[in-house]
């Protein structure tokens, strides 16, 4: 029985990542395809400042939502019964994130970069360490006003602040799993970090429909 949820919980996790919120609120908010606007990612950033603040505050919320959801459900319905509860948590985590990043409603294309809804997976297993990372994120965000510098200093942290926290291999493992993926996902901005020519985050009116 066990099995069944698990399995259930996996492809509900994936189906529920794969939603893309920036796409659709961008489409409500501003009739606008979020994929050909910006930098065509869509998360809550790209969103923010294509859209306005209220569709990227819910992107971000949505993004978050998809990926705490069925990790809490995994965490209620499958505990630790038979030892292999972390097991089971990280591989609904690594669903919904990779849901996020391969949506199958987009044809496994167009993704988010993984940040938000990685930090909703990990929120429901240790708080303590996304908030942590959060920490980090929002020091690194105001000195450097760079999204992408404060997420991939985050996204470095998870492992570390993961294994401290819970002092699991397989979640720790799991969260550098996600490190990675969301470091692979930023290559391009990595290398306009480099080169200095990364934008800096500021919010703008959106642009009118008419």
């Amino acid at each position: 029985m066990i099995i069944m949820k698990f399995v259930g919980l996996l492809i509900f996790a994936y189906l529920l990542g794969s939603i893309p919120w920036g796409l659709i609120l961008a489409r409500i908010f501003k009739r606008a395809d979020i994929r050909r606007k910006g930098s065509g990612n869509i998360g809550a950033t790209n969103v923010t400042r294509q859209a306005g603040v209220l569709p990227g505050l819910l992107t971000l919320a949505g993004d978050v939502g998809k990926g705490a959801l069925p990790v809490y459900l995994a965490r209620w319905a499958l505990g630790a019964a038979d030892g292999s509860g972390d097991t089971y948590l990280a591989a609904v985590a690594l669903a919904a994130f990779l849901g996020h990043c391969f949506p199958v409603y987009l044809k496994f294309r167009d993704g988010g970069k993984g940040v938000a809804t990685a930090a909703g997976c990990f929120a429901v297993i240790s708080l303590t360490a996304v908030s942590a990372a959060f920490v980090l994120f929002a020091v690194t965000l105001l000195i450097s006003r760079r999204v992408s510098g404060g997420s991939l200093c985050a996204a470095a942290a998870l492992p570390v602040s993961i294994w401290i926290t819970t002092g699991s291999l397989i979640l720790t493992i799991a969260a550098a799993v996600v490190a990675l993926l969301i470091f692979g996902r930023h290559r391009a901005n990595i290398k306009r970090l480099l080169a200095g020519k990364e934008p800096a985050f500021k919010l703008r009116k959106a642009p009118s429909n008419r």
